[in-house]
Order: structure tokens, then sequence, then C-alpha cells
């Protein structure tokens, strides 16, 4: 078992529920699955380029990424329906919580001038999303070999029904936030 994982079944579950007044332990809200997305503009031009993306999300995921192709035809941009423009990967049960291990203990404290994430970065229904300019703030990504330096999206899907909840939850597994009081 994951450390997170075990963390969450010891722990979080006992804490949550005394902090969010719930009484059923089926209602404690988690994680059900993260989405790592990287989109290439410049894909349009260089299709190679879209491989490489995939093979970057591998190395950061721990699992095989796909090519995201384009719905629509765009004219103003040059983009035709079914050209591939980027990459993404869904991480569910042991590889999520390894991955968000990894997220939180090495590749965040990474990013230069980092001071805590936004705690406003939530939909409304308790999913939170984060963006990163550089995808070698992870350390399976070997600087040498890059050819771009790329952004990714990061959404962590939950079961929580409100923000509230769902940053109680992110807050548990010690993910740093901003101390709103600084503003």
């Amino acid at each position: 078992m994951t450390r997170l994982l075990d963390l969450y079944k010891n722990n979080i579950t006992n804490d949550l529920m005394s902090k969010l007044k719930i009484n059923n332990i089926h209602e404690v809200p988690k994680i059900r699955k993260i989405v790592l997305n990287m989109g290439i503009g410049e894909a349009k031009d260089d299709s190679k380029l879209t491989d490489k993306a995939v093979e970057d999300l591998t190395l950061i995921s721990g699992q095989k990424a796909i090519k995201t192709k384009a719905k629509k035809a765009i004219s103003g941009f040059k983009i035709r329906s079914g050209m591939p423009l980027g990459a993404m990967v869904t991480l569910r049960n042991k590889i999520m919580y390894e991955f968000l291990d990894r997220l939180i203990n090495i590749a965040l404290p990474r990013i230069r001038d980092f001071r805590g994430l936004n705690s406003k970065s939530f939909d409304g229904n308790g999913n939170f999303s984060i963006g990163i300019k550089e995808h070698i703030i992870f350390p399976e990504i070997n600087f040498d070999k890059i050819d771009k330096v790329r952004g990714l999206d990061i959404t962590i899907c939950t079961s929580a029904k409100s923000n509230n909840e769902a940053l109680e939850l992110l807050k548990s597994f010690n993910m740093p936030f901003k101390d709103e009081r600084i503003n």
C-alpha cells in the first residue's frame, strides 16, 4: 500500500469525520482521480512534438499517456479535425496516490518562487486544478534530453460535495496552500 493511501485510511478519514461533522464513514470525501493534460499548440506544424509530450507525460505519471486530437476544424488556427494536439493521462488507485505523494513532497517545492497554491482554484464541485509552467520540476525528467520546456495542467477530482470539504481533504494530505491572511 502506498504511504498516502495508508495515511488516508488510518488517520485522515477519522480527522475529516470530526472536522466536517460526518457520521457515516462512506460520506467522507476522497480523491477519485487525477488527470494530467499537456496541450501542445505547435503540434499543428510538427506532429513529432506530440510523441515527445506523450513520452514526457508517461515518465511523469508512471502510466502510458495518450494523444488528444482536435474535435473540430478551426480554419483561423489552421487546425483540422482529428489532428493530434496534446497528451493526457488519467490516474486512479495506487498510481494516483504515488503521483500525489511525488507532487506534494518533491515537485511543488521545486517550483521557482513557490509561495503556495491558490485555494480559490476549485470549480464549485470539489475539483481542484493546478497549472504548472515547467514540466521539468518532476525528478523523472532528464534536463539533457528535453527539447522544450512545456506546461501541464493537473486536475484532482474528489468526491467532496463542496469546495470547503475538498479544501479540508487536500490540506489533510499536506497540500501547500497559500495563507490567505498574508495578502
